[in-house]
């Protein structure tokens, strides 16, 4: 059997991409009801510093900055080192591959 690396590789990029597409097309209020199962919030009844978090990180998204800054101000951290992260994380997978004769390889 013929080990293909450049299939894992494949599925990591292809779902990033379709995580990332799925969560833009989302409305930026899809989050916003329901109960949080923050388990820190369940346990003593007060707000952790990463309650919000997914709340403000989806209207960050979605551009709307006031909504996201009121649900948790530390999101305008955690926001750009998390696309950083990940855009290194893609940008690194992405240059591992190349296209020769019309199929994917893992550069030498």
């Amino acid at each position: 059997m013929i080990k293909k690396p450049y299939v894992f590789s494949t599925i990591k990029l292809a779902g990033f991409s379709i995580l990332i597409i799925s969560l833009m097309l989302l409305p930026a209020d899809f989050f916003d009801t329901g109960t949080p199962i923050c388990l820190f919030t369940r346990l003593s009844g007060y707000s952790c510093y990463g309650c919000g978090m997914t709340r403000a990180i989806m209207h960050l998204l979605h551009f709307n900055f006031s909504t996201a800054w009121n649900y948790n101000k530390l999101s305008f951290i955690v926001f750009p080192l998390l696309v950083f992260v990940f855009g290194k994380w893609f940008w690194k997978e992405l240059r591992q591959l190349r296209i020769t004769n019309g199929h994917l390889r893992i550069k030498d």
